[in-house]
């Protein structure tokens, strides 16, 4: 008999690292266990020194530590299903290939949810991916666009691919309290691509709009943006600002919040714009949080935002067009009708996004590829990190304790 609230093991990285991926991990494991899964772990993919005290995490990967990836799949393989998160960039070896040895290791069902899939990758990046596909037994795509596009540029079967949408934390269900004047937000971590410098240049062309507009740019430089050039963008935004005579009207606010506090952030501002210069970006979590909190969004023309504000929660602008985007600035904060309408459409969509539904969404995959033959174990590959492949025994007996939530391995093969 299949276990109804199956343990789940979900791979990605996780809090206190500061990216949108940490985010999401943190709450499918919330909504997991808001769905009766009692038993969620974490293996954390560590790609920064940050000290992790969450109860929940059960391992961590450390890139192209060989022990790491074998200690992380033996606590893997202790539960019933792995939810993994594909990003290339948080895995160890070239191009993220350690989640290929990882894998090959793991001895339960995977389902792999794929944050990025790139449309013209490398040789190599493409050979990455087609392994993670062929290791997982279920893959999920977030919206119909990525869908479309995995099976346009893969090699992968199109009944083990599922979609279910980005999750969100919905709101209270209380009147958002508006901001005293017209608030246009950007949130998200800063750095060349985000676009902030043509909602600057759109301010100027709307400096006529009464009660003048603020423009709050919420959120701190990446990481790994700030490590490689410091805070060279927000200065040149800040220089920006100046030129163009609305200093005053730009304000940068790095405080780090809460997802509550993100939420109810959101809900404070009259509209919010996410100006992305890439026009491959199949996945926006802020897209999906900015929707979900009810409020108008301006978005540039990429796969998401015209799936998801198609239906009049928004406005698809084109990239780089400050001109469009003062105009639908414009039409938003001028034309209160048209706001109403968007808060309402917006407000219909969210409950789709609630990531109760979302996690359940999930652990509906997990009964059928539990014990069946569909369980896929990826062709060994001879990953970046080293010349041979090593790991531990598929025969391998394995015992639980999960009250302290220890694997004892009673057989593994030397990992050298």
């Amino acid at each position: 008999m299949i276990n109804p609230s199956p343990s789940s093991a979900i791979i990605s990285t996780f809090p206190p690292t500061a990216c949108g991926l940490a985010t999401f991990a943190a709450a499918l494991a919330n909504g997991m266990q808001s769905n009766n899964v009692t038993d969620v772990g974490i293996v954390r993919c560590s790609v920064d020194s940050l000290p992790a005290n969450d109860d929940r995490i059960i391992a961590e990967l450390h890139p192209s530590r060989l022990r790491s990836i074998r200690e992380a799949s033996i606590a893997i393989n202790s539960f019933d299903c792995a939810f993994l998160q594909h990003e290339f960039g948080i895995f160890g070896g070239h191009d993220g290939d350690d989640v290929v040895r990882l894998m090959s290791h793991i001895r339960v069902p995977i389902v792999t949810t794929l944050h990025t899939i790139p449309t013209s990758p490398t040789t190599h990046q493409k050979r990455t991916l087609q392994h993670v596909l062929k290791g997982s037994s279920r893959i999920v795509t977030m919206t119909d666009a990525a869908r479309q596009r995995l099976l346009q540029f893969y090699d992968v079967d199109p009944l083990g691919v599922v979609t279910i949408p980005h999750g969100a934390t919905l709101p209270p269900p209380v009147a958002p309290r508006p901001a005293p004047v017209p608030t246009v937000l950007t949130w998200g971590l800063l750095g060349p691509g985000k676009g902030i410098e043509w909602v600057i240049d759109a301010l100027a062309a709307v400096s006529d709009v009464v009660p003048p507009i603020t423009y709050l740019v919420a959120g701190r430089t990446h990481p790994k943006v700030k490590a490689r050039e410091g805070e060279k963008y927000r200065e040149s935004l800040h220089e920006r600002a100046r030129a163009r005579g609305v200093e005053s009207r730009v304000v940068f606010d790095e405080l780090y919040r809460s997802v509550p506090e993100l939420v109810e952030l959101a809900r404070s501002a009259s509209v919010v714009v996410l100006p992305y210069d890439n026009a491959d970006q199949v996945t926006s979590g802020v897209l999906v949080d900015a929707v979900a909190a009810g409020v108008p969004v301006i978005a540039t023309d990429f796969p998401h935002a015209r799936e998801l504000l198609s239906d009049g929660a928004g406005i698809v602008v084109p990239h780089r067009d400050p001109d469009a985007i003062a105009r639908a600035l414009r039409t938003v904060l001028t034309h209160h009708n048209v706001q109403r309408s968007m808060r309402a459409r917006a407000e219909e969509l969210a409950r789709h996004h609630d990531w109760t539904k979302v996690a359940a969404d999930y652990l509906d995959l997990v009964p059928a590829i539990i014990g069946s033959s569909e369980t896929a174990v990826p062709t060994r590959f001879v990953t970046s990190s080293t010349s041979r492949t090593t790991g531990v025994s598929s025969s391998t007996p394995k015992v639980r304790d999960h009250a302290s939530r220890t694997v004892i391995a009673l057989t593994t093969t030397p990992d050298s």
